[in-house]
């Protein structure tokens, strides 16, 4: 095994530390538990590091010049004509000549279309969320089609999928508008599958190299993806649940829906190479065991250094469609991007606000979701991992909900794992989970009206992973679902949150036993440090 300091300075990692008790709670622990985390942070047992998280592991995105402005294009800014060809023409021009901006002036802009960005290095920059409004007129189900789950049933899959603004490689996205149109079931994942080289060794969760059994086909800067794959007996499902006692005995081989998620594919970029040692620009989430036949694979299409800026998407006036329903007034969504960023963006009058779906290294800051009642207001999904939903707001809908539907407010689902939203402001909504075994992800600084719901069928398998941590939150009508998770979510921590009373959100826990999660300052918020993300990035970074 090689761990980070054995490639890098040649000494041994620092070993984790091992806790017992469902909820080992401390009324004064914060500053001891952030104390452990400091000692150990490549392993610690119940909070993930995300100090890699974001745009090119949470560097401050890059300002590039203004390469093309879209009125130059015909785009008229008062909202009298379709703008969509020309902002899109004015994007593939940009992009075939290797990126810049593309500057949309003060104005609205009506758009019947879908805005595409599918080249790398494309900036779309308004002059203000305030001033630069993009008007859609039609929904996603009306432009591409209807868009059935590949779980079958009649739900519409643009309730949680698709955007109106839809950052994704323009191969990739002509192959699901395709699927769509062909068949009305586009399964999304990493669609890379070609094997560069298999992992001779194993590894431990927090290393930042491993020993590959070739890597001939591998190369410094690369981004790879990194698969593991299940057993006949669920130890990488296991594993993903901190392997407390629980999940030897959890009925695994009922989550037909989880199963159909594997493998585990998480993107990475190859830091270094020294013979058949591959060092990685950040730690292993995940253990890496022979049994899982690991190896680095090829990608498939992705786009990066794509960025969003300055823009209010603002919707139709349309009802809210019951659950499952939704036609897709959707606003923005990473699809196959890596290192791409949005800034000062406004949603407005939505189906959903902002969507990752196998998505790397994005950062969100400074972004509202406002108006009507919403399915969701912030989606990550389909093996989304390191993204950053940092000075984030979910105003208070403007609309009572629809009959049957559902508000779930920020989500993660689908094995997604390093995720972040933090210093936020949720005036309703929830820290959702869709099941499908999101693990690794950290909720800090945030204050909710706890008022929405999880979702998730029974076949996508368990809540919560391990090493969720619910850091320093605030919530004002003191209900418990979904933020004091010490009861179901594995090896996690719950620190600095307000005092809460369960109120029937939650059916129960997943896994029977010992959970070995932490409950810290309870009823206390305001602890320090007082964001779990920011103080790992100073503290690691």
């Amino acid at each position: 095994m090689i761990g980070r300091r054995t490639f890098l300075v040649g000494s041994a990692a620092v070993a984790g530390v091992t806790f017992t008790g469902t909820a080992h709670a401390d009324q004064g622990g914060a500053g001891r538990l952030w104390q452990e985390f400091t000692e150990t942070p490549y392993s610690h047992p119940q909070i993930p590091n995300v100090a890699h998280a974001g745009y090119r592991g949470g560097e401050t995105p890059p300002r590039p010049a203004v390469a093309a402005n879209v009125l130059r294009y015909g785009a008229a800014k008062d909202g009298s004509a379709d703008a969509a060809d020309a902002i899109n023409q004015a994007i593939e021009d940009v992009g075939r000549a290797g990126g810049g901006v593309v500057l949309m002036p003060a104005g609205t802009y009506r758009v019947d279309d879908v805005i595409r960005i599918g080249y790398d290095d494309v900036v779309l920059r308004g002059v203000g969320s305030g001033s630069t409004i993009l008007r859609p007129t039609r929904h996603l189900t009306d432009i591409v089609g209807e868009h059935r789950s590949q779980h079958g049933g009649d739900s519409n899959a643009w309730c949680w999928t698709g955007g109106l603004v839809w950052v994704c490689h323009r191969d990739r996205y002509a192959e699901l508008v395709d699927q769509i149109q062909r068949t009305t079931v586009a399964p999304e994942r990493w669609t890379g599958d070609t094997v560069l080289s298999g992992i001779s060794e194993p590894a431990e969760q927090g290393d930042f190299a491993v020993r590959v059994a070739d890597p001939a086909a591998l190369s410094v800067g690369q981004r790879v993806l990194l698969r593991l794959d299940d057993n006949g007996d669920h130890s990488l499902l296991r594993h993903m649940c901190g392997e407390v006692e629980g999940t030897f005995t959890y009925p695994w081989g009922d989550m037909d829906r989880l199963l159909g998620s594997l493998p585990y594919t998480w993107p990475v970029r190859i830091a270094g190479i020294d013979g058949d040692v591959v060092e990685l620009a950040q730690p292993l989430p995940l253990d890496v065991r022979p049994e899982w036949e690991p190896a680095f694979t090829t990608t498939g299409p992705v786009v990066t250094g794509v960025g969003v800026e300055g823009i209010t998407i603002e919707m139709p006036e349309a009802e809210q469609a019951t659950h499952l329903q939704d036609p897709g007034h959707n606003g923005v969504i990473f699809q196959c991007a890596w290192d791409c960023w949005g800034d000062d963006l406004v949603v407005r009058d939505g189906d959903n606000g902002f969507v990752f779906t196998c998505a790397k290294n994005v950062t969100l800051t400074r972004t509202v979701v406002s108006g009507r009642a919403r399915h969701h207001s912030y989606i990550c999904r389909e093996q989304s991992h390191d993204n950053v939903v940092d000075d984030f707001v979910i105003d208070e809908a403007t609309t009572e909900l629809t009959d049957g539907a559902i508000h779930h407010g920020i989500n993660v689902e689908g094995l997604a794992s390093g995720n972040v939203w933090s210093n936020g402001r949720m005036d309703n909504g929830t820290f959702d989970s869709h099941r499908g075994l999101p693990f690794g992800n950290v909720r800090t600084d945030i204050v909710v009206n706890n008022d929405g719901r999880h979702g998730g069928a029974a076949q996508q398998g368990p809540l919560l992973g391990a090493r969720f941590a619910h850091w320093n939150v605030t919530v004002t009508n003191g209900r418990a679902g979904c933020v004091r998770i010490d009861e179901i979510a594995p090896r996690s921590a719950t620190v600095g949150i307000s005092e809460v009373s369960d109120f029937g959100q939650i059916p129960g826990p997943d896994f029977t036993g010992d959970l070995e999660s932490r409950l810290e300052s309870y009823g206390t918020p305001g602890i320090s440090p007082g964001n779990l993300y920011h103080a790992q990035r100073d503290h690691l970074r």
